[in-house]
């Protein structure tokens, strides 16, 4: 089955070996590895706490805007049907980080599942080991994130201060010391309120989580009451008139459906929030059974209300005749209700507040997560032991955050948030294809338990001479089969194994391994090619064709394949599992690619200005900081002898 080996001892004696510190892959916390010194958040988190985290990071002010855009230039009155498939195609994803959340509850969300599943380097399978191709991949899922939030937070709290204005009276009634003032000299519109609002969520999230969550319930509790009066007032409202915006010789679907599937593209972003429900993982009371309640929930009310709104709205006002800037308000003003502009400004000011909460909330337990494993400096791993939260990280979040919404207008940066979002959506769809087919067999100890290790493999090593227990070798490669055979025949029974559909177990991993990567490879083909009309025809066509092929044979063959009995221990058992593997997974790294590339060259262009950094961090840092640079590992069905033979090592 597998070896005990040193990580780092391993690889020289072997091609790929000296690489082997690029495809490190951590283990998923348990009872015995918290024993090893981190300290842990409180938990205080159930699922109202998350539903709150979920609906206020999802819902901000861009709805109150989005409708009146999307209406009027792709979807008309089938905007609902656009908020009804994007929200199917969001729940896809909210499926996949269900079950990697209940199985590995920590702090980190995508960087976490992403480091266990598929390590530092591009996807852990050996193929991919010996052709060379490399990537910090769960670096740079953490060093995307990081940019996401910190750029969400920004833009934010920008935007709070226009709509806290109005509720003062108009655009300039803010008092002069939280009014946004222009600096010559520097030529920049600096915004003392925005900064404000950033050091006060900051200072509640230090005092902790429970409290920041009742906050943040309270805040969206605001928003969503908000929400109810437009969805109950304009549905009077149209019963009186006859529903006007309904009543057009251009039918439901003026734009055609593909208009309609234009407009879900766009609103699809209406959706991104609900993953910070994860990042709170290790501080729910029972995570197996309330995260996934949790994002359920959220993602639920949040389609919910986005339908509701948006049916009113566009039966309330004809969609080529709303205000792209203020369709809810322009909608109630044109029936005579001008006041409701007060309730519906109120409604954007307490959801850019909540969003905002959202936006910060992640990104210190990603900093400490990235801290604990080495990556970053243990300055962030800190955790305090008050208020058992990461003050230091947070508060190093906040400042960063207020500077960049005093001195910047970030809202150009916005699409770089998207990239941080789909590329994490994409990596957990991945991962937990990984967890099914082909689960990490072999797990990280640190090298203080060598003593144990060799323990074990000493009585192991004595069973396989006695002929007793013949699992382990005590030399060789883990992934090499423990009896000589002639390559020869190793190779015509394995064709004719796959040819009955009766693979052993280490050719059903290589070949879905091989499967999970080419099934990437064909979806990044087929969406590119069909989005980029420049390339000649022939040339798109082509791609499209190998792109769809390689798609389709990947879920047929990952359908035909046995999953592999680990997934049912992998990790914390007993959590939801995902459904209609493969095809969920595949349909959603399908969608988030598309979306990726339809972000465009230029904002593809910042994000890599800021991947590169990342990489030079990680390589003349995270690399040789890493937790697991010496690490020990070991066939993860002997980890719990391991542990147990240490004893009293491991406090």
């Amino acid at each position: 089955m597998g070896v005990l080996v040193d990580s780092q001892k391993e690889g020289s004696g072997s091609s790929w070996g000296g690489l082997k510190s690029l495809v490190r892959r951590k283990q998923v916390d348990s009872a015995h590895s918290k024993r090893l010194g981190h300290h842990q958040l409180a938990k205080e988190l159930a699922v109202p706490h998350l539903i709150a985290i979920g609906v206020g990071s999802t819902i901000g002010a861009g709805v109150y805007i989005l409708i009146g855009t999307v209406a009027r230039e792709h979807a008309g009155p089938a905007l609902t049907f656009s908020f009804l498939i994007a929200g199917i195609a969001a729940a896809l994803s909210a499926f996949c980080y269900a079950e990697l959340a209940s199985r590995c509850p920590s702090a980190g969300s995508a960087y976490h599942y992403s480091y266990i599943c598929v390590g530092e380097g591009f996807l852990s399978f050996r193929p991919l080991i010996q052709a060379n191709i490399f990537c910090s991949v769960a670096w740079l899922i953490g060093w995307a994130l990081i940019l996401e939030y910190t750029i969400s937070g920004s833009a934010v709290a920008r935007g709070i201060s226009p709509n806290l204005a109005l509720l003062f009276g108009g655009e300039n009634s803010l008092p002069f010391f939280l009014a946004r003032q222009y600096i010559p000299g520097l030529d920049v519109v600096v915004d003392p309120c925005a900064a404000f609002l950033v050091f006060i969520v900051t200072g509640l999230l230090c005092v902790g989580i429970k409290e920041s969550a009742l906050a943040q319930a309270i805040v969206t509790a605001a928003n969503v009451c908000a929400m109810i009066f437009v969805i109950v007032a304009g549905s009077y409202l149209g019963y009186k008139t006859g529903w006007p915006g309904y009543e057009l010789p251009s039918g439901y679907f003026p734009f055609g459906v593909d208009g309609m599937l234009a407009g879900s593209a766009t609103v699809f972003f209406a959706y991104i929030g609900f993953d910070s429900v994860t990042s709170t993982a290790e501080e729910v009371k029972n995570p197996q059974r309330d995260l996934p309640l949790g994002i359920a929930a959220s993602l639920s009310i949040c389609c919910g209300l986005y339908m509701l709104i948006s049916f009113v709205i566009v039966g309330l006002v004809p969609y080529y005749a709303m205000d792209p800037d203020t369709p809810i308000s322009s909608a109630f003003a044109s029936h005579g209700m001008q006041w409701a502009a007060y309730i519906i400004t109120i409604g954007a000011f307490t959801a850019l507040c909540s969003t905002l909460m959202g936006s910060i909330l992640p990104q210190p337990r990603i900093l400490m997560a990235m801290a604990r494993d080495g990556l970053l400096p243990s300055f962030f791993s800190d955790v305090n032991k008050r208020s058992q939260v990461p003050v230091k990280c947070t508060l190093a979040t906040g400042m960063v955050a207020a500077t960049l919404s005093f001195f910047l207008d970030v809202s150009q940066l916005a699409g770089m948030v998207s990239v941080g979002t789909l590329l994490a959506f994409t990596m957990v769809a991945i991962s937990v294809l990984i967890l099914r087919y082909v689960p990490p067999d072999e797990v990280p100890f640190p090298s203080s338990l060598q003593e144990s290790i060799d323990s074990v493999t000493l009585r192991y090593s004595t069973q396989g001479i006695g002929g007793k227990n013949p699992e382990i070798s005590t030399s060789g490669d883990s992934s090499q089969p423990l009896l000589d055979k002639n390559v020869a025949v190793e190779k015509q029974e394995a064709l004719a194994s796959f040819i009955v559909g009766t693979l052993n177990e280490e050719n059903r991993r290589k070949v879905a391994g091989w499967t999970i990567m080419l099934s990437c490879v064909g979806a990044f083909g087929l969406t590119f090619a069909a989005l980029n009309l420049w390339i000649p025809r022939l040339i798109r066509l082509t791609c499209c064709g190998v792109g769809g092929v390689l798609l389709l044979s990947g879920l047929i063959v990952l359908t035909c394949i046995d999953q592999d009995d680990a997934r049912h221990n992998f990790g914390h058992t007993g959590g939801f599992m995902c459904p209609f593997v493969p095809l969920l997974p595949i349909a959603c790294i399908l969608i988030n690619v598309y979306l990726l590339i339809n972000l465009g060259a230029a904002t593809w262009a910042r994000v890599s200005v800021w991947l590169l950094i990342g990489a030079v961090v990680y390589v003349f840092y995270g690399r040789s900081h890493s937790s697991l640079l010496d690490a020990v590992y070991v066939p993860a069905a002997h980890a719990d002898e391991i542990y147990q033979t240490s004893g009293d090592a491991l406090a």
